[in-house]
C-alpha cells in the first residue's frame, strides 16, 4: 500500500508514529494509500524546523522573496496537469473542476509577487520638530494553516502565497482525506528556492491540529472548514494567545426575480449547485424563486439536471464526479429521504440514478422543490449535488430568507432591473454578493470572506486582508540633530 508522508526541512520524510489515515479513489471506493498521522514528536520537529528557518527567510530581501514567488508560479502553471489529476484522483472532482480550482490558486500567488509594493509603509515628515514616524510591517514568525478536503490545492494556495511573501515559515496541516496535492506543492515551492524549513507539510489528525493550536513557538492559524470546527479552532487558538482566522460553513442562496433571465438563471444554478458535486462553500445550495418565476426556473433547472453527465473525476467526458467519501455519500442521500417525510417535492432524486447504486461513491444530482425552511434540508449545509428551491412571494420574503440564515458566505441575485440588484447589495447580510454571478468569489487583489457564523476573526482570507493577516506593523519614531544647530561635533576629530 502506497504512503503518504510528511515534508519537513525541505524533504519528504516518511510518517514514523505508526498511525494511518486511509485516502480512498472515490471514482471506484478502493481504498488507494494510506496517509501518515503525525505524532507530537514529529510535530514539534516540523515546527522546531520551521522557526530555525525563519530567521533567514525573513532577512532575505524583498525582490528575492518577489522572484521566489515569481518562479513557483511558473512552476505552478506548468505542473497545473499533473497536480489536477492527483486532485481528481483523491478528491473525484473532475480534472476540468480541478484546472479550475487550480487557476484560481495561482491568481493569489501572483497577487502575492508583487510583496515588495504591498509591505510597503508609511512615512510623516517632521510630526514635530526635527521628528519624524515611520511605520513598516513585519511578519509573524511561524505561521500555520488547516485546509479542507473540497479544494486541496487552491485554499492552501490562498494560504501560503502571502505567508510566504510576507517573510514568515509556513506549516501546512492538509485534509488526511487528499493529501498528496500538498507534497506536490512542497516539491515545487522547493524548486523555486523556498530555503529549507521555511514550508512545512504536517499530515495528520486532530492531534496535529490541537498541537498547532496551542504550540507556543506557532503565531498565527488560518483555517477553512465547517463552521462548528472553526468556532473550536477559533476559541482555542485566540486563547492560547495567537492570531486565528477560521472561515466556516454557508448555505447560499441565489435570489431569482421574476424579470430574470430564466433560462440565464437556471444555467447558473446548475453550476452552481452541481459543479465539484456540490462541494464548495460557495456552492448554491437553495434557489429562493420569487413570484412567477418559479415554475418555469423549476422546469428549466431541472431540463438541465437531467443532462449532467456523471462519471469518474477522469473520465473527460464526466460533467460531475463522486463525492469524496462513501460516509458522505451516504450522509448527502438521507437528506432526499427526509425532504419526502417533510413535504417537500422530489423533482429529481438522484438515487434513483444507476450510477448511484453502483461502486464508488456517486450519487447523481438531486433537484427538490417547494421545501419548507425549517426542513433540515434548508437549514443543514448539506455539501452534496443537492439543490433545494425556496419559493417566496416577494423580493421581501427573498432577503429575509437570508437575514435570518445563521451564515452568512456568499449570496447572488438574478435580475434585469439594476434598482433592485442596486438595493439588495445595499440590503443583504452577506460578506459576497453576486449580481447576476452566482459564485461570487472575490479576485485575488480583493479578499474573501463571509459575515455571520461563516467567519471566526477580523480579517479575512488572502488579498489585503492576507497581507494584513501575516504581519505585524511596527512605528518607528525618529529624531537627528540638526548639524546647523546642534553642539554634538560632526566634523573630523581633532587633538588641542
Amino acid at each position: 500500500m502506497r504512503e503518504i508522508g510528511h515534508w519537513i526541512d525541505g524533504k519528504a520524510v516518511a510518517g514514523g508514529s505508526g498511525r494511518f489515515g486511509p485516502v480512498w479513489n472515490p471514482a471506484t471506493g478502493e481504498q488507494a494509500a494510506q496517509v501518515a498521522l503525525a505524532s507530537l514528536e514529529e510535530i514539534n520537529a516540523a515546527v522546531a524546523s520551521a522557526k530555525a528557518a525563519f530567521t533567514g527567510w525573513r532577512s532575505t530581501g524583498l525582490g528575492r522573496r518577489a522572484e521566489v514567488m515569481f518562479r513557483f508560479r511558473e512552476l505552478l502553471y506548468a505542473n497545473r496537469t499533473e497536480l489536477a489529476k492527483l486532485i481528481t484522483a483523491e478528491h473525484g472532482k473532475t480534472v476540468d473542476d480541478a484546472l479550475g480550482e487550480i487557476a484560481r490558486g495561482l491568481e493569489n500567488v501572483e497577487f502575492a509577487c508583487g510583496a515588495p509594493s504591498l509591505l510597503r509603509g508609511g512615512f510623516s515628515e517632521q510630526v514635530s520638530t526635527g521628528v519624524d514616524v515611520h511605520e513598516i510591517r513585519q511578519p509573524l514568525g511561524v505561521v500555520a494553516g488547516i485546509t479542507p478536503f473540497n479544494f486541496p490545492a487552491m485554499v492552501p494556495l490562498w494560504m501560503l502565497s502571502n505567508a510566504l511573501a510576507c517573510g514568515n515559515a509556513f506549516i501546512l496541516k492538509p485534509s488526511e482525506r487528499d493529501p498528496s496535492a500538498s507534497l506536490l506543492l512542497a516539491e515545487l515551492l522547493a524548486q523555486a528556492g523556498v530555503p529549507d524549513g521555511v514550508f512545512t507539510v504536517l499530515q495528520g489528525d486532530k492531534l496535529a491540529v490541537d498541537t498547532l493550536l496551542t504550540h507556543p513557538d506557532v503565531e498565527a492559524l488560518s483555517f477553512v472548514g465547517s463552521t462548528p470546527i472553526a468556532r473550536y479552532v477559533y476559541e482555542t487558538g485566540t486563547a492560547a494567545g495567537k492570531r486565528v482566522q477560521a472561515l466556516g460553513g454557508a448555505k447560499n442562496h441565489m435570489i431569482v426575480l421574476p424579470d430574470a433571465d430564466i433560462a440565464a438563471a437556471a444555467d447558473a444554478a446548475v453550476s452552481a449547485g452541481y459543479g465539484s458535486a456540490g462541494e464548495r462553500c460557495m456552492a448554491v445550495s437553495v434557489v429562493a424563486a420569487v413570484g412567477d418565476s418559479a415554475d418555469p426556473l423549476v422546469e428549466a433547472i431541472a431540463e438541465r439536471v437531467r443532462k449532467i453527465k456523471v462519471g469518474p473525476g477522469l473520465d473527460p467526458d464526466s460533467e460531475m464526479g463522486p463525492v469524496i467519501t462513501r460516509e458522505a455519500r451516504d450522509r448527502v442521500a438521507g437528506y432526499l429521504e427526509t425532504a419526502k417525510t417533510d413535504g417537500a417535492t422530489l423533482v429529481i432524486d438522484g438515487r434513483d440514478d444507476p450510477i448511484s447504486s453502483g461502486p464508488g461513491f456517486f450519487l447523481a444530482p438531486s433537484l427538490i422543490d417547494n421545501v419548507s425552511t425549517t426542513s433540515t434540508v434548508y437549514t443543514d449545509e448539506i455539501f452534496g449535488p443537492v439543490l433545494a428551491v425556496v419559493r417566496c412571494e416577494t423580493y421581501t420574503e427573498a432577503v429575509k430568507l437570508v437575514e435570518d440564515n445563521p451564515y452568512g458566505n456568499g449570496v447572488a441575485i438574478y435580475t434585469r432591473d439594476g434598482g433592485a440588484a442596486r438595493r439588495f447589495t445595499f440590503d443583504v447580510q452577506a460578506g459576497m454578493v453576486g449580481v447576476n454571478v452566482p459564485i461570487p468569489v472575490p479576485v485575488s487583489y480583493y479578499s474573501f470572506g463571509g459575515w455571520k457564523a461563516s467567519l471566526f476573526g477580523d480579517l479575512h482570507m488572502y488579498g489585503p486582508d492576507g497581507i494584513r493577516f501575516y504581519t505585524k506593523t511596527k512605528v518607528v519614531t525618529t529624531r537627528w540633530p540638526d548639524p546647523a544647530t546642534s553642539s554634538v561635533e560632526l566634523g573630523f576629530p581633532r587633538t588641542r
